[in-house]
């Protein structure tokens, strides 16, 4: 798409640790320089106020500051003492310091040149002692930066560590990348989820089970085209041949009656084409998907199927009604549900004789709804019943007047596996046809109606 911009993870992760490492090291760097100008300056400070008491009680012999001025650590140190009357006792050699002393530390600018000053007075002298702040500060940057050179040193090696170990860390992706892309089309094989990290292991379950929706839709795909092509052979063979008798009837009433075959044919192919698209879209999940969509009210989905059922019922005479509506909701897809207790509803009133009864019963049971269909008609042997489930199944001694796909069943049990329901057929008790139950999971408040 227009304005996105393609990334990769590894070098943006590496960017931004690299990043967050050179800035951590520069700002601990400049503080450790800055904590190591400071200890210095307060080292320094320490070696005047040491070397001006060891002067309490005089110069001593040999100490030399008359001959080069400079102390064992290399610095320029000047060194005034003056007698309790002010008379100069000594002086060392190109002294420029202030004729008068501040007791304790001060700065002071003798032409030019800047001098760090520590003075001490006793009873019997005073003693003022300075040190050149150029110098000073030198040796002070110079044991700043030593302390600075491990971080210099060490924060390169920690960028190529840390490079290491996020290319090592995110090879099980790149890993993963190229399983997928050398996967031939048809392949939808789980990925192995060995050696992955937590992060990643959640998208690679989730492409598996995308893999898995995808072959169940594409066998769903096959399974239809192949029953689509058995099942409509028949068919289609029948439209041709009824076409052609009626193109041969040679009067009117034969011509009606081919008419009339004609479009019970049709009306056949075109109820057979309606259950095969349907059966496939439930078997895929393109109608209603893998989850329940929202709450159903059962009571109305009831109501809805026989208010639809009834004219089919009243053109055979047989008596479609409610033995008993509990009001229930279970989580689930309306349509759906609605679709299957119509497809349990048509059976009925096609399988039901001449005159029969169809009874439909929506019983409350602990927040977990039970529909059952029952019928008058010859029921299932129970040796059958197993089958009666799978697709294009017919009885052999069914009711010969009764006409159907044998997908209606089938659509039964593919809603019911949505919704995790149970269905289970049997014989009833009351009527003594068939009676099919479905026992819904519960998942909201059921109540029975007064």
């Amino acid at each position: 798409m227009k304005g996105m911009r393609n990334f990769s993870l590894k070098w943006r992760l590496l960017g931004f640790v690299l990043a967050c490492i050179l800035l951590s090291t520069t700002a601990l760097g400049v503080n450790a320089y800055r904590s190591a100008l400071h200890d210095a300056d307060a080292m320094f400070d320490l070696h005047l106020q040491q070397m001006a008491h060891s002067l309490r009680g005089g110069v001593p012999l040999g100490l030399g500051f008359d001959d080069g001025d400079r102390d064992r650590e290399g610095f320029d140190l000047f060194v005034q003492i003056w007698s309790p009357d002010g008379t100069q006792m000594f002086r060392s050699a190109r002294s420029a310091l202030p004729p008068r002393a501040v007791l304790g530390f001060s700065d002071a600018k003798v032409d030019g040149r800047r001098f760090r000053v520590y003075s001490l007075q006793t009873p019997l002298q005073t003693v003022q002692i300075a040190q050149d702040m150029d110098a000073r500060e030198a040796r002070a940057r110079a044991i700043a930066l030593r302390a600075t050179w491990p971080m210099a040193l060490m924060a390169p090696l920690l960028m190529l560590a840390v490079g290491w170990i996020i290319a090592r860390s995110l090879a099980p992706v790149e890993r993963m990348r190229r399983n997928v892309a050398q996967r031939a089309d048809d392949d939808l094989s789980p990925l192995s989820e060995e050696g992955l990290p937590d992060e990643v292991r959640p998208l690679v379950q989730e492409l598996n089970l995308l893999f898995r929706r995808v072959g169940s839709a594409f066998e769903a795909q096959k399974n239809f085209v192949a029953d689509a092509a058995h099942e409509l052979r028949s068919p289609l063979t029948a439209l041709k041949l009824q076409a052609e008798t009626l193109r041969r009837a040679g009067d009117d009433g034969s011509r009606e009656v081919a008419i009339a075959r004609l479009q019970g044919g049709i009306e056949r192919a075109i109820h057979l084409v309606g259950q095969l698209l349907l059966l496939a879209r439930q078997e895929s999940g393109e109608s209603t998907g893998a989850a329940p969509q929202g709450a159903v009210a059962l009571h109305d989905v009831v109501a809805q199927t026989i208010a639809a059922a009834l004219p089919q019922a009243q053109a055979r005479g047989v008596d479609l009604g409610v033995a008993q509506a509990d009001e229930a909701s279970v989580p689930g897809d309306a349509g759906a549900l609605r679709i299957l207790l119509g497809n349990l509803v048509d059976n009925a009133v096609k399988y039901a004789p001449q005159g029969g009864q169809v009874d439909v019963s929506l019983h409350a049971n602990d927040g977990a709804p039970i529909l059952v269909v029952e019928d008058n008609g010859p029921g299932i042997p129970e040796a059958e019943r197993v089958r009666a489930f799978d697709r294009f199944y017919r009885l052999a001694d069914g009711n010969a007047t009764a006409e159907g796909s044998g997908l209606g069943l089938a659509i039964v049990r593919a809603i019911a596996q949505k919704h995790d329901a149970q269905v289970e057929l049997g014989q009833s008790e009351r009527l003594g046809g068939l009676c099919v139950t479905v026992r819904l999971a519960a998942g909201a408040a059921v109540a029975a109606k007064p």
